[in-house]
């Protein structure tokens, strides 16, 4: 039903009768891990149902890939045993930290861009993917506060990490344009971000929304995408290759299942 697509859609409750009534054509749909870590219930059948039909990614919020604590065992155990029960396309979570002092942060907290931290990210990376026997892919963050000291351009650092590691890098476009915005750099800045990247170490091209504050663009993923973030898309998929797969992705005030699906045919022809 899908064959030649590479577009999918992040798949949220608001959806799933809708999708598993209807069964649009779709290469695959996104969904976050940790909302499937229970042994049964009515969220893990829905998500077994929706793997009848269609490949399924596995997109994660709390490894904490970049934690100077570790990774949290538990965790690990119970994506492990998601990952063995639903077969995943694509498994990824992002490079930031979560966890210290005993406490998890529920964020996505950036990480300095040294070696130090590159090197415990690389270590991290591997023993998730040595645990999962494949390998994963790893997201920039959108972040809006920096470290002092960083010594590797962001690029530099996520092409050796995929170099290292084996990992891919998650490409998030919208989340390019928000940074670029916030530090004042513009849509030139994002383009000379992914011109840095390494051909072939993308796995995957995260595109969405964005909230304009003001002071300051919030990665909010709710509402539609805007002309400057499909132009990106369209440049990421001219450098990285119209075969990368893409992810339409909608968290909070989530439309009706058609108007995400148009965003969807959009981003195959973008």
């Amino acid at each position: 039903m899908s064959e030649g697509l590479v577009a999918g859609l992040g798949l949220r409750q608001p959806h799933y009768v809708d999708l598993l009534t209807r069964r649009p054509s779709l290469p695959f749909v996104e969904v976050h891990s940790e909302n499937f870590f229970a042994e049964g219930g009515a969220a893990l059948g829905v998500l077994h149902a929706v793997r009848a039909d269609y490949a399924v990614s596995l997109h994660g919020v709390g490894l904490g890939l970049g934690s100077a604590v570790g990774l949290d065992e538990w965790h690990l155990q119970q994506l492990q045993q998601l990952v063995e029960r639903v077969q995943p396309v694509r498994v990824s979570d992002h490079a930031c930290f979560a966890r210290a002092g005993g406490l998890h942060a529920q964020d996505l907290l950036p990480l300095r861009f040294d070696d130090a931290t590159l090197n415990r990210l690389v270590d991290h990376v591997q023993q998730v993917q040595e645990r999962l026997g494949r390998s994963i892919l790893v997201e920039h963050l959108s972040a809006y506060v920096v470290w002092d000291g960083d010594t590797l351009a962001e690029p530099d650092f996520f092409n050796a990490l995929t170099a290292r590691s084996g990992c891919q890098l998650l490409l998030d476009v919208n989340n390019l344009y928000v940074n670029a915005h916030n530090a004042g750099g513009g849509p030139a800045a994002a383009r000379a971000w992914m011109g840095a990247i390494r051909p072939g170490s993308v796995g995957e091209i995260h595109v969405a929304g964005h909230a304009d504050v003001g002071a300051l663009y919030i990665d909010d993923h709710g509402s539609p995408v805007i002309e400057p973030v499909w132009a990106l898309l369209a440049e990421g998929r001219a450098r990285f290759g119209r075969d990368v797969p893409i992810l339409l992705e909608r968290d909070t005030d989530i439309p009706p299942l058609d108007d995400l699906l148009a965003e969807v045919a959009r981003a195959e022809v973008a």
